[in-house]
């Protein structure tokens, strides 16, 4: 009888028709999350040719972020209700219809609402497919494994969008970097209506759209505020909007606590493991795509790569966290799933600290070897903390769970862009010393940018003082991030247990 009991609740392992699925919803999360990163090798082509301010630029760059943090916990539960498999189709055509509307965007300001709306489509996305992997996967060893593979997607993804974008710009305008969306997106269409399974969490639950609401109103002001605070200093707006954002937030937190079937499951953060995780992933992303954002800007407008060899520089990041597949299971075995994340953090802020003093070696060589480790770093902790997050869950719990996960993935990304790009703005402008009788059209435009300084200015020895200062204001927001990298491996060290093995687990 014992026997036959446990029989009974070992899971169902996944067969054929699964990995593919799993193959469909990698290529998913791959493809966003190139999309997230694609377009910074774009921005030297994209200024010379939208002439945006600074401030736009930093836009462009992460309202796709913004908007999908806001709306992945939304959509989450939406999957979770309507269907994920449905949810996911739909914003798969979303995805592919907003990336021609970026392409062929005439200005800064239909970029930026491009942008917004290719994150309102890539919300539909995340979650659903991250559920649907929970779902179809209810043995732990394979669940492990396709998580591992997910993930990999989406840290490759992220290494890999410059190493497209430069593929792209070698040949075509900066508007290429979107259209590569379309084809894949009509191909996860086609292969995600046959082989992908439906799944629901509870349906009985409402959607809550005053909390979605709430959420998008409080993280949108207040990164609002503190990037008008670091760019043009503090002032009134910073004030009003800064305000409005953290009583969205308050307003939103409340209304969680009372609602019987709440947007976001605030007791999920009690345990040490989703909390140390989530906490964990935000606090990685944050520095690892700050970094990629102005250090593909620093191969091409420094160090004079063109679009396709300053991808291709950033690859090292880019194979190692595909390496990390290969050894994460002995990893957790060894030390632990906390214990292995925060060796993988300690390594990727020791990549930080390799890139800040490679920056201004002449050879490229120090600079791989810091990547490698960096992205063999991000690779072993994104992997591990979104297991993390999932496994701690019940199952019908996983929509709202995983797209906690996502929201902490995406809105770590994006407010490392918005705060690290800006202070390493202000530090660029900080150090950035024209020498002595140069016109002050000629300082104004360096003040904006390097980039825009490379495409208005003809004044060599102002470029080279400019190329000196975003160099030296590199290093220091490397650094920066490379300390709040530790700071995560802490975190992750002390909070998220580290069971070696499954038999512990259980004791």
């Amino acid at each position: 009888m014992v026997a036959t009991t446990h029989e009974a609740e070992v899971p169902e392992r996944a067969g054929r028709r699964e990995w593919c699925a799993l193959g469909a919803l990698v290529l998913v999360v791959l493809l966003l999350a190139i999309d997230g990163t694609v377009l910074y090798l774009a921005v030297p082509s994209l200024v010379e040719h939208l002439d945006p301010t600074a401030t736009e630029l930093l836009w462009i760059g992460d309202i796709y972020a913004f908007v999908l943090a806001g709306l992945l916990i939304s959509m989450g539960n939406l999957a979770d209700r309507i269907g994920r498999k449905k949810l996911l189709l739909i914003g798969a055509g979303a995805f592919g219809c907003a990336s021609i509307l970026a392409a062929f965007a005439p200005n800064p300001e239909t970029l930026i609402v491009a942008r917004a709306v290719l994150g309102f489509a890539a919300a539909t996305l995340m979650p659903s497919s991250l559920s649907i992997v929970r779902a179809m996967f209810s043995d732990r060893a394979q669940r492990t494994s396709a998580i591992a593979l997910w993930s990999a997607g989406a840290t490759a993804g992220a290494a890999l969008g410059p190493v497209v974008g430069g593929a792209l710009l070698g040949q075509f305008w900066w508007g290429s970097v979107f259209l590569i969306n379309v084809p894949i997106m009509a191909l996860v269409l086609i292969v995600g209506v046959v082989v992908l399974p439906e799944s629901r969490g509870s349906t009985d639950h409402p959607v809550d759209f005053a909390s979605s609401a709430l959420s998008v109103l409080a993280i949108v002001p207040m990164v609002y505020a503190l990037k008008h605070w670091l760019t043009t200093g503090l002032d009134m707006v910073v004030a009003i909007v800064g305000v409005f954002g953290l009583l969205s937030g308050r307003l939103f937190i409340r209304r969680q606590k009372r609602l019987p079937y709440p947007l976001l499951d605030v007791n999920l953060f009690r345990a040490p493991a989703f909390l140390g995780a989530v906490a964990s992933n935000a606090l990685a992303l944050f520095a690892f795509m700050g970094l990629l954002f102005f250090f593909s800007q620093y191969l091409q407008l420094v160090r004079g790569y063109g679009p396709l060899p300053a991808g291709l520089a950033e690859l090292p990041a880019t194979l190692a966290s595909i390496v990390v597949i290969a050894f994460i299971g002995l990893l957790v075995d060894k030390l632990g799933t906390g214990r292995a994340i925060g060796a993988g953090l300690t390594a990727a802020a020791l990549g930080l600290i390799g890139i800040a003093l490679s920056a201004t070696m002449p050879s490229y060589w120090g600079l791989a070897v810091a990547l490698a480790v960096l992205g063999l770093g991000i690779g072993v902790a994104t992997t591990l903390s979104v297991d993390a997050v999932v496994t701690v869950v019940p199952k019908q719990r996983a929509g709202g769970a995983s797209s906690i996960s996502e929201t902490a993935y995406e809105l770590g990304g994006a407010l490392g862009i918005a705060v690290l790009g800006s202070i390493h703005l202000v530090n660029y402008r900080a150090h950035l010393d024209p020498p002595s009788g140069t016109n002050a059209a000629d300082i104004a435009q360096a003040q904006r940018s390097l980039a825009s300084a490379l495409a208005e200015v003809n004044n060599p020895e102002l470029i080279i003082h400019a190329q000196s200062a975003f160099t030296t204001s590199m290093q220091t927001t490397a650094s920066i991030a490379a300390v709040l990298m530790a700071a995560a491996a802490v975190v992750a060290w002390r909070v998220i247990p580290s069971p070696r093995s499954e038999k512990m687990e259980h004791l």
